[in-house]
């Protein structure tokens, strides 16, 4: 944003050091006998420009905390994620309420079945993905990216699970005896 539109923004008229007619126009700030401005107005007015400066970035970066902390909330994980084990940790625990003991169990699970390879692909079935999911297009309603996004497979075989098995860790003792989940 220009100094011109930010000024604007924030409800004052800019001026320029020497120009008495637009010092004129300025609050607080006067005209000497000789068609300029006096300093001590001039170093006024610039330091309410900056602290009104300040204020709009305030409000604007408290702005953009605030639609971060939306998407946060949306997703699930923090959006910089790019792990798959640190999406689904922070996916658990935001979602879900499930701590480190039910994410060592979603590990154990996900080792076994893709080693956290979001193209992991079983020739034998039509499993795919890092839950492994049996068919992969299941994903899809957790969203249309379900072939190539960890995160969009990790909400839904976390879902799968949370439906099926309640956590974590009841998928995990259901798979430790039956070989599968």
């Amino acid at each position: 944003m220009g100094v011109v539109a930010l000024v604007a923004l924030v409800g004052l008229s800019p001026v320029l050091p020497g120009s008495a007619a637009r010092a004129a126009t300025v609050p607080g700030v006067t005209s000497t006998g000789s068609g300029t401005t006096s300093t001590e107005d001039l170093a006024a007015y610039r330091r309410a420009l900056l602290e009104k400066q300040s204020s709009a970035v305030d409000i604007g970066n408290e702005s953009i905390r605030a639609l971060h902390a939306q998407e946060v909330e949306r997703l699930g994980y923090e959006p910089s994620t790019t792990d798959p084990r640190e999406i689904a940790r922070q996916m658990m625990l935001n979602k879900y309420g499930w701590g480190d003991a039910q994410f060592a169990c979603y590990d154990k699970i996900i080792m076994r079945e893709s080693k956290w390879d979001p193209y992991a692909d079983n020739p034998r079935s039509s499993a795919y993905g890092i839950p492994q999911a049996l068919p992969g297009s299941k994903m899809a309603s957790a969203g249309a990216d379900w072939r190539t996004n960890p995160a969009t497979q990790i909400r839904w075989g976390l879902g799968y699970v949370a439906d099926r098995y309640g956590t974590p860790c009841g998928a995990w003792g259901f798979k430790a005896s039956h070989g599968w989940y």
